[in-house]
């Protein structure tokens, strides 16, 4: 009998180390290597950069500078109120990956800060910043400040913009109407407030929850 009790325990040992393995490549957090988060579109700095000092302001009238970048991984995109579609699909694609973060990993979920910068303060008051950001989280923060304020911090992270004038139905430019011309990429900030990379346009919910994943059990 006692060959069979051993047997036995070994098929039971087994059958755990299968088990175990299998909860384990399911419940996991993926890692991706550099070249794959590439090929999602999502591409990191040899050396994360140091920003300048600036000073922008929240809808709230809170001050946002390089502190408030601090202690949590900030996606920030550049885009405005008045844009007709690449800015709420992007920042609808933010909102999907904080609710998957939420589903999948709640204290990672709290490190994800969601940041839309108003590339057109002109007409983004606050209260409408603050409205259109909250519509895809109620997490997430909009900022704005002076043209040059924001086109500072802007050139730090590789992100352009530029107000185009729009033509009236004469077909002259209207001094009254335009639209704003800015780069898509969402902009990736790391824990120490430093430049760490960009995702490219257009973007999905799950790589930005990859690229969190990976980044956040690297850094």
């Amino acid at each position: 009998m006692k060959p069979l009790h051993v047997t036995l325990g070994l098929c039971l040992g087994f059958v755990a180390l299968v088990v175990g393995l299998f909860v384990y490549s399911v419940t996991r957090t993926p890692m991706l290597s550099e070249e794959e988060l590439r090929t999602r579109g999502v591409l990191l700095l040899p050396v994360p950069r140091q920003l300048p000092s600036f000073v922008l302001e929240t809808a709230d009238a809170e001050v946002f500078d390089n502190a408030s970048l601090q202690g949590g991984w900030t996606f920030i995109f550049f885009g405005f109120t008045n844009c007709p579609d690449i800015c709420p699909t992007t920042m609808a694609v933010m909102g999907q990956a904080q609710a998957r973060l939420e589903e999948l990993d709640e204290p990672l979920a709290d490190a994800f800060r969601g940041v839309l910068v108003s590339v057109d303060p002109e007409r983004d008051t606050p209260e409408l910043l603050a409205r259109y950001t909250q519509a895809f989280s109620d997490s997430f923060t909009g900022v704005r400040g002076s043209v040059a304020g924001v086109a500072e911090l802007a050139t730090a992270v590789n992100v352009a913009f530029a107000k185009v004038p729009l033509a009236g139905a004469d077909g002259e430019a209207d001094p009254n109407g335009y639209t704003v011309d800015h780069t898509a990429n969402i902009v990736i900030i790391n824990p120490r407030g430093h430049y760490h990379g960009f995702i490219k346009y257009p973007q999905q919910a799950d790589t930005i929850v990859s690229a969190l994943q990976t980044l956040a059990s690297n850094f």
